[in-house]
C-alpha cells in the first residue's frame, strides 16, 4: 500500500502543473487567432517556462483574430517581463521552424 502511494506521488510530480495546462494554453492561443501549429508549438514552450499564474494572465488575451506579432504586442499589455520574453522568443522560434517543438 505504501509503495503504491509513493508511486502515485512520484507520478504526479513528474507531470508539472504547467504541463497539465498545455491544452488550455493552446486553445486560448487559437481563440486569440493563432494557427493550430503555432499555438501547439508556443504552448509547449510556454508551459515549460512560465508559472501557472503567468499562464492564467495570458489566457485572458481574447479578442479579434491576431497574427504572431499582434499576439506579442497584446502580451506586452500584461506587463510581465518574463512572459513577454518567453512569448516573443517562442513566437520567433516557432514561426521560423527553429523550435524543437515544431519539428
Amino acid at each position: 500500500m505504501r509503495a503504491a502511494l509513493c508511486l502515485a506521488v512520484l507520478a504526479s510530480a513528474a507531470c508539472s502543473p504547467s504541463k497539465l495546462a498545455y491544452g488550455q494554453v493552446k486553445s486560448a492561443m487559437m481563440d486569440a487567432g493563432l494557427s493550430e501549429a503555432n499555438s501547439a508549438c508556443m504552448a509547449e514552450r510556454m508551459t515549460d517556462r512560465l508559472t501557472l499564474g503567468q499562464l492564467q494572465k495570458l489566457k485572458q488575451l481574447k479578442g479579434e483574430k491576431r497574427n504572431l506579432a499582434d499576439y506579442v504586442v497584446a502580451v506586452r499589455r500584461v506587463g510581465d517581463a518574463e512572459a513577454i520574453k518567453v512569448t516573443a522568443t517562442s513566437a520567433a522560434l516557432c514561426a521560423s521552424g527553429l523550435a524543437s517543438e515544431k519539428r
